[in-house]
């Protein structure tokens, strides 16, 4: 008995030895793979990150607003377990991207007046119907249409210039999307404020009501030099600084912005800006067309964002943005859609389409601007142009994850060689399948989940015959 209680205790003994042994193994097994919330796996990544890695059969990895890992499928299943997953065979996988000019209110007027210059259009039919129409109600269902039309085209975020802009906010916040919106401040009376007065205590208070928040970055927006003094420039400017705000401009949108600068200020858009003290880190102009090497080497040395808005430059006849020259420079540029009533449409393929072709055709150059430097415009660059390259732009680890997925098995897609030369001259917004933004499914498989479309489009069709009846009925004035 003594001997077997010995053979026992031994027994027990090397059991209790083997437990101890392989418990922390089990635990580490049970705990390999770390808990996120998204996983979106199987389809090529398209990192545009510093490398500009694609990964064929790649995953990304989500947790919170964030994205914490991006790599070949299987490297990511064997250490990330999801809450959900994504199942993305068939598409590529896209940072969202990014509109860097948009007024997307003006969506209702959509096809109002058109094969115009810039300056006709303007004065003699969009500023009438402005004064005639926009109300917060307007903005609030043209914006709707503006952003399910970006949202339902692969566009994660835009930047905005408008009325009423707390609205246009609220809107996009509720649809999910990020955005960089600028309250529009002018030297006329406008449809939201009637004196500059109110105009900058109604930005002041927009600013304050959105700072922090986690997707709307809030702007000031003064128009341009033809519609703003050198005091209003300069007080927009002061105020948005005051504010680590960004400011939004157009700048050398049209010949004739060049020749009444010249005349006027003795120098060119950007020299007149440069001047007066208005240019910096913090300003995204758009359109940046009549511009000199002089100009391009200023716009250079403040780091000023510009935006490419082909097809609303080719409609209005404005002029051809020099964009290898600039980008050349070092300067950031983005690829923009304009607004609606001005393009008309919100499709940043085509615009990434055109921007390609209407340089290559305008220098008789196939080489003057690649693919894959368009891609960059409406992804990492377009990010930089907003002077939010560390936060979008990318899918790499610690960037907000924004992300698209699109479709490459339609026939116009098919077959594929170069990824970048299939999103720029073959896909089309159409083909955009499921949008992810800040971690938050907006659309899937063509699904809207943040919108009502049929309400949006209803709202869109009434106010259409509202605006005609306006347009017919005689000036109050």
């Amino acid at each position: 008995m003594q001997r077997e209680n010995v053979f026992s205790f031994v027994v027990h003994s090397l059991l209790l030895c083997c437990i101890a042994f392989l418990l922390p193994a089990m635990g580490s097994a049970q705990d390999k793979h770390d808990k996120v919330d998204l996983l979106v796996t199987g389809g090529t990544v398209v990192t545009m990150d510093g490398q500009r890695r694609v990964i064929e059969n790649g995953a990304v990895v989500i947790l919170g607003d964030s994205i914490v890992a991006v790599g070949p499928r299987a490297e990511i299943e064997s250490k990330f377990e999801a809450a959900h997953t994504i199942d993305a065979h068939g598409s590529l996988m896209l940072p969202g991207l990014i509109n860097g000019h948009a007024h997307a209110a003006m969506s209702l007027f959509r096809g109002l007046a058109d094969d115009l210059s810039l300056d006709e259009w303007l004065q003699k039919y969009i500023f009438p119907a402005e004064a005639r129409n926009v109300t917060p109600e307007f903005v609030e269902w043209g914006s709707k249409l503006g952003v399910l039309e970006m949202l339902r085209g692969g566009i994660t975020i835009y930047a905005d210039m408008y009325y009423f802009e707390d609205v246009v906010a609220r809107v996009t916040k509720e649809a999910g999307m990020r955005g960089v919106l600028g309250e529009t401040i002018i030297d006329f009376p406008a449809p939201d404020n009637k004196t500059l007065d109110q105009a900058f205590a109604y930005t002041q208070k927009y600013l304050d009501h959105w700072k922090g928040d986690s997707l709307i970055v809030a702007a000031v927006a003064p128009h341009s030099i033809y519609t703003c003094s050198e005091k209003t420039l300069q007080d927009a400017a002061a105020l948005a600084r005051r504010n680590n705000s960004p400011i939004l401009i157009h700048i050398a949108e049209a010949q004739f912005e060049l020749e009444q600068s010249r005349a006027k200020h003795g120098a060119t858009p950007v020299g007149y800006l440069e001047r007066i003290g208005f240019l910096g880190p913090d300003v995204v102009g758009a359109h940046c067309i009549w511009v000199d090497q002089a100009d391009i080497a200023t716009l250079a040395h403040f780091n000023v964002g510009c935006t490419n808005n082909p097809s609303s430059n080719m409609k209005t006849a404005a002029g051809v943005m020099p964009v290898p020259e600039m980008l050349a420079a070092g300067e950031p540029i983005g690829v923009a859609t304009d607004g609606a009533a001005s393009n008309n449409n919100q499709d940043l393929f085509e615009e990434m389409d055109l921007a390609a072709k209407l340089q290559k055709v305008t220098r008789m150059e196939p080489r003057a601007l690649p693919a894959k430097q368009v891609v960059e415009m409406a992804t990492i660059n377009g990010a930089r142009a907003l002077h939010m390259g560390k936060m979008i732009g990318s899918l790499e680890p610690g960037k907000k994850a924004d992300l698209i997925l699109v479709d490459t098995e339609a026939p116009h897609a098919v077959p594929m060689y170069d990824v970048y030369s299939e999103i720029v001259y073959a896909l089309k917004a159409s083909d955009v399948r499921t949008v992810v933004i800040a971690g938050k499914i907006v659309m899937k498989d063509r699904q809207m989940l943040t919108l009502d479309e049929k309400e949006i489009l209803a709202k869109a069709q009434e106010y259409k015959a509202k605006i005609a009846a306006s347009l017919a009925a005689p000036s109050s004035k």
